[in-house]
């Protein structure tokens, strides 16, 4: 009788573990993180857009958390970089898109920075994976070239940690929707397939970087409606902000019918500024090369550490813990959200690398201690009127340090270190340098900016001891001796 006793104990206990084990399969979120391409801040209704309807982005934005500040860095592999690791740019050495290309002549020199993610580095979708999560990819890849992957897709998905990831889509990502349709239904045949336990899915979409394209029906609405051809708000950019937002209206549609709505985590975020001003390289004086989409009231676009190229649409959506209908104004940073999606999944990493913080006191009500924001930019990229600097955002203030050249307003070259200081508060277009009214101010922030860069430690740009006057607005995507 003991032993029958003691069998039917046992039994029990397994049976209450297997009980636990499912429950808490079940109650961890999945997580849907959308990331866009080039998609500035006032493109949306919920924005203040005035130029597309977004009802489905808007949507999520009422049905959740609408951030006012969000930020990114201002270009495609530092943000995936960041993102996927929750390490700075300054950290990881990923501030640079790649593959390589630079000014090597110019009158600052450029620290090396890194070429690819390694294979060993702890990655958002690695750590998920490896507490029990189904993880997969569609999409952008942007930080590895050569065979682990390159601009448009990841190969070695289980070195990054992904279980799955969707093929390219037919023909280029610059024709036909830029593959929305083709991304968006790898999205949800990977959630359909899925729900026996918690998942990731890192949907990157190719919209909308140029070249940007649209379904023609779409493009043929706006033009018929009289948007121009090409140019500021063309009806092919019109088309594509509006194909994006349909794309999203189903895939939140397949939750509902999933019955996932409540307990998935929804972000949309973009990975940089939108595409305000394409400029001619190789002068001393810039000229403009395209325009499609304003970003006012922000000032400038991507490329730049204005908010136009910094400050990024972001909602996020939990109905099972998230309270809809709520705009915050606190400051977050593209790092944050792997600390944030690890702690709502359960994964308790101990002491960690992560730059960012956890954002769900945040969501939840709770005020976030008070931080700056940091950006570090040693590079240049002309056709963004880019030359290396750093920021630091304090608080209503943003300070932007220019280590030995810049441009001004006018597009017009200045030697010198410089510092531009705004009140955001005040200014959001950034329209006022107000550093050598506030030059206590500006001294301060400066002090603070260097100290975390050198806390890091990451390399601050020096004058070039090849610098060649006649050919320092010279890009080269050919390494010179000392690049090596």
């Amino acid at each position: 009788m003991k032993l029958i006793a003691a069998a039917f104990f046992l039994a029990f206990v397994i049976c209450v573990g297997c009980v636990s084990s499912s429950a808490a399969e079940t109650t961890r979120p999945n997580i849907l993180f959308i990331l866009t391409d080039d998609q500035g801040w006032p493109t949306l209704g919920c924005y203040g857009s005035q130029q597309v309807p977004t009802p489905h982005l808007d949507r999520l934005a009422d049905e959740g958390v609408r951030f006012t500040d969000a930020y990114v860095m201002p270009q495609c592999t530092p943000t995936r970089a960041a993102l996927l690791t929750g390490q700075h740019t300054a950290r990881s050495g990923m501030w640079h898109v790649i593959p390589w290309y630079g000014q090597p002549w110019a009158r600052i020199q450029e620290p090396a920075f890194r070429e690819q993610l390694p294979r060993e580095w702890s990655t958002l979708p690695k750590v998920l994976r490896g507490h029990g999560y189904a993880t997969g990819m569609a999409g952008k890849w942007h930080l590895t070239n050569g065979v682990d992957g390159n601009y448009v897709e990841l190969k070695s998905a289980d070195a990054y940690g992904f279980d799955f990831v969707a093929p390219r889509g037919p023909g280029s990502q610059n024709e036909g929707d830029k593959w929305v349709d083709h991304l968006t239904d790898s999205a949800i045949s990977f959630i359909r397939e899925r729900q026996e336990r918690p998942w990731f899915f890192y949907l990157s979409h190719h919209t909308l970087h140029g070249v940007v394209s649209a379904p023609a029906e779409l493009v043929k609405k706006y033009r018929e409606a009289g948007a121009p051809e090409t140019g500021m708000f063309n009806a092919t950019y019109l088309a594509a902000i509006e194909h994006l937002d349909n794309s999203i209206g189903r895939l939140m549609a397949a939750l509902d019918e999933m019955q996932q709505r409540e307990n998935t985590i929804v972000v949309f975020l973009s990975d940089n500024g939108g595409l305000g001003t394409v400029f001619n390289v190789g002068s001393e004086t810039l000229t403009i090369n395209r325009q499609e989409f304003d970003n006012a009231p922000l000032r400038a676009g991507k490329g730049t550490p204005y908010e136009g190229g910094i400050r990024v649409p972001c909602m996020l959506r939990w109905p099972a813990k998230v309270a809809a209908g709520q705009t915050v104004s606190t400051p977050i940073h593209v790092t944050d959200w792997m600390p944030t999606l690890l702690a709502a999944a359960g994964c308790d990493e101990g002491e960690s690398d992560y730059d960012g913080v956890n954002l769900i006191p945040l969501l939840q009500g709770e005020r976030l201690l008070e931080r700056p924001l940091f950006f570090h930019m040693p590079l240049y990229d002309l056709r963004w009127a880019a030359t290396p600097c750093a920021v630091i955002r304090e608080g209503d203030w943003k300070l932007i340090e220019y280590f030995g050249d810049s441009f001004d307003r006018d597009l017009h070259y200045l030697p010198g270190r410089k510092l531009e200081l705004f009140n955001l508060r005040s200014d959001l277009g950034e329209t006022t340098n107000l550093a050598s009214m506030e030059r206590v101010r500006a001294d301060a922030m400066s002090a603070k900016l260097h100290a975390w860069l050198k806390s890091i430690p990451t390399p601050i740009p020096t004058e070039n001891p090849h610098f060649d006057p006649k050919k320092q607005f010279d890009e080269t995507k050919v390494k010179q001796p000392w690049n090596r």
